[in-house]
Order: C-alpha cells, then structure tokens, then sequence
C-alpha cells in the first residue's frame, strides 16, 4: 500500500511532528507500506527534521518560501502569498499525482482544504492534532477587527470544503469528533508515545513536573498561580517546567513578582522520561490541547496526574479518580487543591502512579496502529 503525508515542515518540536514521524516508521518497519511524506515550506538542507524519521520513509520537500510573504508590506504583501499559495496547489498537486497513493492524508492545521480538494484516485484523510475549536483561532493572539472578521469567514470556508471533500476526519478525542459532526465520516483515533520508559517512579521525590511548550496554550501562568497556594503548604516541594517558548520571560517575571521559591524553568531536554522518573506528580494547565502527548508520557512513567479539563484530551485519558484528577477548567483553587492531597497522601499518590501505568497501556502504539491499518486498508480496498 502506498500512502502519503503531507505537512508544511518536520523540523519543529511538537506533537504533531513526533507522532507523525512515529507512525511513518512504524508503517514501513512493521506493514512494509510505501510510506511518503510532502514537506512544503522546511528545506531539509537547512532544517534538519526534529525526530528521527527512518530512510525508508521518503521525504519530498517542495521548497516553497512561505514567509517571504512578510518582507513586504500590504496590498503588495497579498499578492505575493496569492503567488506563493498558487505555486503551492500547483507543486503539491503534481507529486502527490506523481507518487499516486492509495491514501492521501494531510493535518487539519495545514491547508487541509488543498490536501483534500487534490484530484487523484486516493482516499482522503485529514488528521485533527489541534482540537478543530482552537485550528487557526484568534485565542492568545491580538489581532485587529477587520483581521478576526477575515479569520472567522476563512476558517467557516476552510472547514466546509474540508468536510465535502474528505473522506475521512479522524480526531484524537471524543470531543473534537463532535465538532467533526458535517463530515462524511468521522473516526477516532488516539495518540500513542513510542517514549522507552526503563523504569517507573517511585512516587517518593518531592516533585511535581509540567512539561510543554511556553506559549499561551500551556497555561502555565495559571500553574503558577495555583502553586502560590501549594507552596504556602508544602514548601519543601519543587514544581519543576520543562520547555521553551515565547513566554519564557513572562513566566519569569510571574515567578519573581509572586516571590516563588521552589519553582524552576529548565529547557527542552530529550531525556524527559528521566525527569518524569525523578518526579512524583504531573501538572497538565493546557487551555486546550489535540491529545496532550506528554500526559500519556508521564503516566507511562508511573506519575498521578492533575489536570484542567480543556477541550480536549485530559477526560479521555486521565481517568478521574483513579490515577489522577481532572478539575474544571480554570478552576485554579481547585487545581492546587488537588495537587496539595496527592502531596499530603503518599499512599493514594502511589496507587494513582500504579493505576496510571495500567490506564496508559490502553493506549499502547500496537493497539492504536492496528487502528490506523485497519483504516487505511478499508479505504484501500473501496478505491480499488
């Protein structure tokens, strides 16, 4: 079987780029299928991919200069990403007709409505990483009136052409897939980490660790404020954020300014899961998330988790009660509250560590690639 990935670039850090790279290997190693994936904006020679992504996947990058749009300033500006956006439809169309896939699947936040509206014998899949609430959303962002006016109509144009034209849109949750309700056929799917956990922890360290990018999403400005209240408590506590980002020196000054002194902010580091074993407590304060990755890495590692309940992802993988807790989003009082019964008792906080290693295996990379091959070969066999 031959299938087809198309995203704007592999050289970012995120989600979205490890778990595609993930499954492409594992496609290739344990299907054996012809695995291709379209980068259209990253010049591998200059951007190397984030994760490791195997040779037998194979990588095409149309090269396309993107961001020149914005040495120029407007009207001209329009008409050179008119161009660029052109040159994309025209370039992306001729190697997917090129390669000619049974399946073709491209990411619901990158131009998911070109991907779809390709003409070619392949089945159409769009991936929802990002909850479809939050794709291409003004939240976090400052933007004029007439520039939200223009991003609600887009965004309204966008998913519609989507939903006529794809086969297929399959979410990480139970929730987005709702919101999915005008497609032709809506299916979830979960993540999974491929993240080797040599040992679990013990539950003993005086640690909670939050791990994600420092963006607004994250939420971590309300993390920090919940723990003004856990460390009045428990002193002898770290809280203990891992990431970079643009918020970094705002998190800072919310550090400095609340006068915290048991919390630290550490840089993106490849061996995390050493950090989850060396922690007794993971804090997920997303404003929303696709699935939240990390969340499954940390429960994977034996670590209880407190987390908001943000549209989506927490609710379907953190079961309330029983390995952790997920508490009304925004709720910040609450939130600390949680944390501060898991630091008092040591016993439910190790049996919550316990529940979650079994509550991760459900989510284990055979059970969801199953998912993923079963999918690809029904579309398969109806195209041909």
């Amino acid at each position: 079987m031959k299938i087809v990935y198309v995203i704007d670039s592999l050289a970012s850090k995120g989600g979205a780029e490890r778990i595609l790279s993930d499954k492409m290997n594992y496609m290739t190693s344990h299907y054996g299928y012809e695995v291709y994936v379209i980068t259209c904006y990253q010049n591998p020679q200059e951007q190397s991919n984030a994760y490791h992504l195997s040779e037998q996947v194979r990588q095409i990058d149309l090269n396309i200069p993107y961001y020149s749009q914005y040495r120029y300033r407007y009207p001209y500006r329009l008409w050179v990403k008119s161009r660029l956006y052109s040159r994309l439809v025209r370039e992306l169309t001729a190697a997917v007709q090129r390669i000619d896939p049974d399946v073709l699947v491209g990411l619901g936040y990158f131009q998911a409505d070109v991907v779809s509206g390709i003409r070619c014998r392949a089945a159409k899949v769009v991936e929802s990483h990002e909850a479809r609430l939050f794709t291409m959303s003004d939240q976090g962002l400052s933007r004029s009136f007439l520039s939200r006016l223009y991003m609600r109509f887009y965004r309204q144009r966008y998913f519609r052409r989507v939903e006529r034209q794809t086969d297929v849109v399959v979410t990480l949750t139970n929730g987005d897939a709702k919101i999915w309700s005008n497609a032709r056929r809506v299916k979830v799917i979960p993540n999974f980490t491929m993240m080797a956990v040599k040992e679990k922890s013990t539950c003993d360290a005086k640690r909670v660790i939050a791990v994600g990018r420092l963006e607004w999403q994250k939420g971590f400005d309300r993390l920090l404020q919940a723990w003004q209240l856990v460390e009045r408590q428990h002193p002898d506590w770290q809280l203990c954020i891992f990431g970079s980002g643009t918020q970094e020196a705002q998190l800072k000054a919310q550090i400095k300014e609340a006068a915290l002194q048991t919390v630290t902010l550490h840089p993106f580091t490849p061996a995390i899961s050493d950090e989850y074993v060396h922690s007794s407590i993971f804090a997920l304060s997303s404003r929303f998330e696709g699935f939240s990755l990390v969340l499954l890495e940390a429960m994977q590692a034996g670590l209880p988790c407190v987390a908001f309940d943000c549209p989506f992802g927490p609710s379907d993988v953190v079961a309330d009660g029983e390995c952790g807790y997920v508490v009304e989003d925004g709720d910040v009082p609450a939130f600390a509250a949680r944390l501060c019964q898991l630091i008092a008792d040591e016993e439910q906080r190790k049996a919550f560590g316990r529940a979650a290693v079994l509550q991760a295996k459900k989510f284990d990379v055979d059970v969801v690639m199953s998912q993923w091959k079963a999918l690809f070969e029904t579309l398969a066999s109806k195209r041909s």
